[in-house]
């Protein structure tokens, strides 16, 4: 029987290997025991980092990263039920998705499922959203929250739309914008006038309460 150290590096080798049954098993494995889900979504974004160096390196392909993704994603599906988020009295709403000319969601996946464990109302757009149907999604929804998850470089520019959307709207008070993903940093919050910038899903969580915080 392995080790609980074992068994994360065993789920950590699993999403690597896109070994969709193994990393199931292993998710199921973790609950069971009663491990961090917190611990083990971090060794699955540690797997998944590894997986795009590979990518870079042209040691693996699109196909090996696409299984890699889909062995995180059925794991994270067993994992996410049993996520436990400190839960703040600020409850709001909160529109999220991923900018247009980005289609991978595992990052935006977990800080949506995060945030719904810390018991706010998640609106999910998905991938390859455009900065209009962002604003759309925000006013129609009544969210106080647009958050946008940035993992490629070439797309940041298109942030300057949003911002300037809600402007317009004259809405930039009443609805806060955070940015998220490894495509943008602290630096790019101020160059595009962004309310807030998260490194992670737990980040996210602080992030936004604060900022609902600043609305009411």
């Amino acid at each position: 029987m392995r080790g609980d150290k074992d068994l994360l590096d065993a789920l950590y080798d699993a999403v690597i290997a896109g070994n969709v049954q193994e990393a199931r098993k292993i998710a199921e494995q973790t609950v069971q025991r009663g491990l961090s889900i917190n611990a083990a979504l971090e060794k699955m974004k540690d797997a998944m980092r590894a997986v795009d160096e590979k990518y870079e390196r042209k040691e693996y392909f699109i196909v090996d990263v696409a299984s890699s993704a889909s062995a995180m994603r059925e794991a994270f599906k067993i994992l996410e039920p049993h996520l436990q988020v400190d839960s703040a009295k600020v409850v709001g709403k909160v529109v999220i998705g991923s900018l247009k000319g980005n289609v991978q969601g595992l990052g935006k996946d977990i800080v949506a499922a995060t945030l719904r464990a810390a018991g706010l109302d998640v609106v999910d757009l998905g991938v390859d959203v455009s900065p209009k149907a962002f604003v759309d999604a925000t006013v129609k929804e009544k969210a106080q929250i647009v958050a946008i998850s940035i993992s490629i470089e070439e797309t940041v520019p298109l942030l300057k739309e949003v911002v300037n959307m809600l402007r317009k709207r004259k809405l930039s008070g009443k609805i806060k914008t955070i940015i998220g993903g490894q495509a943008v940093s602290e630096k790019t919050c101020k160059e595009y006038d962004v309310d807030a910038y998260a490194k992670d899903a737990w980040e996210c969580v602080k992030k936004v309460q604060q900022l609902l915080k600043d609305i009411s």
